[in-house]
């Protein structure tokens, strides 16, 4: 079980799922990628062929137990577990797309959509500490995925809260229409924002990709 966090975030925000799924009797993984240690002389080090090298790494030795791996991706994770599930499709038992942003919000929507100051100064002070680079290979990890989506075979979970102020709520129904997969669902979660496993319905979140994991499991 491999799960990736999102850009400039670390993986304090999907562990709540980590730990429910590891009750559940799942083998799960979370790393840190190259360059989100919070300090902007790492992330001037990395690069999106870093990240992608990194997440595929991973996954080869999740796989050596010989079992298939089930990726849960949160924010540019979902996109770089995207990434893996075209390019180890014979690995990847099921992809679970946690605010993927596919339609990211740009900085003056995002202020538009902050509830509160202490949200907004801790945005503006994300947006100026982080690299101009950095923000560039995000940028085209954005851009390569939608050649992606159409060759997606593993089964998908698509989730989305409807009051995410990173992510545009219609990155779901598009990743709905363009994943190749036959096997995908949306869970939509109301007034929810980016961080899901944190919203008032994380227990609805949390309880729904496990059972559509051990789903896949089970076909």
């Amino acid at each position: 079980m491999s799960v990736h966090p999102r850009f400039t975030g670390g993986i304090f925000e999907i562990e709540p799922l980590s730990e429910y799924l590891k009750q559940h009797h799942c083998l799960t993984h979370t790393f840190t990628l190259k360059g989100h240690t919070g300090r902007r002389a790492d992330m001037l080090r990395a690069n999106r062929e870093d990240w992608y090298r990194q997440a595929g790494n991973e996954l080869e030795e999740l796989a050596q137990s010989g079992q298939g791996v089930h990726i849960i991706g949160f924010s540019m994770g979902a996109l770089i577990a995207s990434h893996l599930a075209v390019r180890y499709k014979s690995l990847v038992k099921s992809l679970t797309l946690l605010a993927a942003p596919v339609f990211p919000l740009n900085p003056a929507e995002i202020i538009k959509t902050l509830g509160s100051f202490s949200m907004l100064k801790n945005y503006v002070s994300k947006f100026g500490s982080t690299p101009v680079h950095a923000n560039r290979e995000f940028g085209r990890i954005v851009r390569e995925s939608f050649d992606l989506y159409p060759q997606i075979e593993a089964p998908t979970l698509i989730v989305q809260g409807t009051s995410d102020h990173l992510v545009k709520t219609k990155s779901a129904a598009y990743l709905k229409r363009h994943i190749g997969s036959s096997d995908k669902e949306i869970l939509l979660i109301e007034r929810s924002g980016h961080l899901l496993c944190y919203c008032e319905e994380k227990d609805k979140v949390l309880g729904e990709v496990l059972q559509f994991i051990r789903s896949a499991a089970s076909n």
